[in-house]
């Protein structure tokens, strides 16, 4: 059948996801074969990365913002992987760290951590907080926390422990065979440890082919400041950030 008469080759302008690959025989052609093999290795690759501290700090630096340097209790990648509990911790070290550094409690806590794929936050952390934070510049911030070894709920402890109102991270998400260099952002407000996701907002798919930077952050900033207004997020905070903007652009016409 020709690409003009299949109307899988018409969709597979719209996706990343692997359709309309063609046969040769009862197997697949072999530039597909190779190009999952491709896709396949590098998500492999993502989840086994590392940060990439020295880029993260020279962007951190360049915005003129403090940071802390930050462990889970996950000593090294396999540990990670194998044990998803202590990578919802900080270790002792890092809570001296917190502590040591003597913070008066501020509005919002932001973390970039490396998640289940570090090289999505090398790539796109310092660029989106280049976009996000002149829109909440009428809040106050936490020293900025780089953190190695993290899952999503090491957020609530390092929130407790600024004794900040709301909880942002930003964080590498579980590859894609499409997308191993994908970002998300989980928010939380009243963070504390023993907080379960239904406490949490999440943005995800932020990269190449996704979400937008400035997208991302307008959504962002708008659950920011509902959150810190109506005084929690998750599942009781509604997200009509999309609504305002359909609402905005009709009012502007």
């Amino acid at each position: 059948m020709s690409s003009a008469s299949n109307p899988w080759e018409r969709l597979k302008e719209f996706t990343d996801a692997r359709i309309a690959l063609g046969r040769a025989g009862g197997s697949l052609k072999t530039a597909k074969l190779l190009g999952f093999r491709k896709d396949h290795a590098l998500a492999k690759d993502a989840v086994w990365a590392a940060l990439d501290l020295p880029v993260l700090q020279h962007g951190l630096e360049k915005l003129n913002l403090p940071y802390l340097m930050l462990n889970s209790k996950a000593q090294d990648r396999e540990t990670y992987i194998k044990r998803p509990d202590l990578g919802r911790n900080l270790n002792q070290e890092s809570k001296a760290t917190i502590a040591d550094s003597n913070p008066p409690a501020k509005d919002i806590s932001i973390l970039i951590a490396d998640g289940l794929s570090a090289n999505a936050i090398s790539i796109h952390a310092i660029h989106f907080l280049k976009e996000f934070l002149p829109l909440i510049a009428q809040f106050t911030l936490a020293p900025i926390c780089l953190v190695s070894q993290a899952r999503v709920a090491i957020s609530d402890g390092i929130g407790e422990l600024f004794s900040s109102k709301l909880a942002i991270i930003l964080i590498g998400e579980r590859p894609g065979l499409s997308s191993p260099h994908s970002m998300g952002i989980y928010l939380t407000y009243n963070p504390k440890a023993g907080n379960t996701d239904e406490k949490r907002n999440c943005i995800s798919n932020i990269r190449a082919g996704g979400l937008p930077y400035a997208y991302a952050a307008g959504k962002l900033a708008f659950l920011t400041s509902e959150a810190l207004r109506l005084k929690l997020s998750g599942v009781d905070l509604k997200d009509t950030y999309d609504t305002q903007l359909l609402t905005d652009g009709i009012g502007k016409q």
